[in-house]
């Protein structure tokens, strides 16, 4: 009978035995838990980035485009209306129609936006208060100083950009740099852009 006793305690497990196992379950869940939360934030992160970079090619190629084709507004306005270290406006056809629209490129906060406006009326008009505004490019880095560069006829890809204030009949070459970061706490080394065009319209040479 004693026998039958011992053989049945042996075979259960002691409290110490169950305290251990529950430790070590434990201690594999919150493992898995941990790697299973940052992946998903090394996902989210990985698609702002991506999200990011599309942002910054798409702006490139629209920038570029309207700068080259920059010419004298609807009503006989020069090309460049504003040349600031933030702020760019000039007139340029960014549609299918004859008329050269408004384009205005600024920052507000962490956001590059863009507004454009249609001339309209009779006699024609750019009306500020029918300006559409539309954001171009989120995250800009906090520390983002110039953006807007601007260089005069002379300048063959060396040579330092006009100083401020700049005469905008003197612009002949626009250039635009943008640091651009999603997330400073966890997005990798920030994303650079940087484009340049010319003014076919305003070229003397």
């Amino acid at each position: 009978m004693n026998k039958f006793l011992d053989k049945k305690n042996n075979s259960g497990f002691t409290l110490v035995e169950l305290i251990v196992s529950i430790g070590i379950s434990t201690i594999i869940i919150l493992g898995a838990g941990s790697m299973l939360i940052n992946a998903l934030k090394y996902r989210a992160v990985i698609w702002e980035q991506l999200k990011t970079q599309n942002e910054g090619r798409k702006i490139v190629q629209d920038f570029v485009n309207e700068i080259r084709r920059i010419n004298y507004s609807s009503v006989g306005a020069y090309p460049l209306n504003t040349v600031d270290d933030r702020e760019i406006i000039f007139y340029t056809n960014i549609d299918s129609d004859s008329w050269r629209e408004r384009v205005r490129y600024f920052v507000d906060g962490t956001t590059l936006k863009k507004g454009i406006i249609k001339p309209d009326g009779n006699p024609l008009e750019y009306n500020l208060a029918n300006e559409i505004v539309t954001d171009m490019v989120h995250d800009l880095d906090e520390n983002l100083g110039t953006i807007f560069h601007y260089y005069g006829q002379s300048y063959d890809g060396t040579g330092s950009a006009l100083t401020q204030p700049v005469n905008p009949m003197t612009v002949k070459i626009i250039k635009f740099y943008l640091l651009l970061e999603a997330d400073p706490h966890m997005s990798p080394e920030p994303i650079e852009v940087e484009a340049s065009g010319a003014i076919r319209n305003l070229k003397t040479n």
